[in-house]
């Protein structure tokens, strides 16, 4: 189910889209089975990585990930996907990442729902 965003939200999200790279989620599934690496990152608050999450991904909420991405990928050219539930705040959080001099980010647009959709895996953190 798609969120009702705000224009200015979608306008802020828009204007950084030709400053980053995006990928779709077949993209990602495609990198996945090719055995790339990368670091998979849930830009998604916690509860919501809890509730359910794209197998292999770390969290870094888009609250704190500049903080604590160098604690966790030092690497400043490692290749890092981002993920949220649709596509946005992975695209704020990529541009902010590049910004502290990350090479290869790329924001899947589709997030967490298009993966649902695409009928991929997904784990949760508190299993029933």
């Amino acid at each position: 189910m798609a969120k009702n965003h705000s224009q200015r939200f979608l306008d802020i999200v828009n204007s950084v889209r030709p400053q980053i790279r995006e990928c779709n989620v077949q993209d990602v599934v495609d990198r996945r089975a090719g055995g790339g690496g990368f670091h998979l990152v849930d830009v998604r608050e916690e509860s919501e990585f809890a509730a359910s999450h794209i197998p292999q991904a770390i969290h870094l909420g888009k609250g704190i990930i500049e903080r604590d991405i160098e604690g966790t990928i030092a690497d400043t050219d490692a290749t890092i996907v981002l993920y949220c539930g649709g596509g946005y705040r992975s695209a704020l959080a990529a541009l902010n990442l590049q910004q502290m001099g990350y090479t290869n980010v790329i924001s899947m647009d589709g997030g967490f729902r298009g993966w649902k959709e695409a009928n991929q895996p997904v784990e949760s953190c508190n299993p029933a």
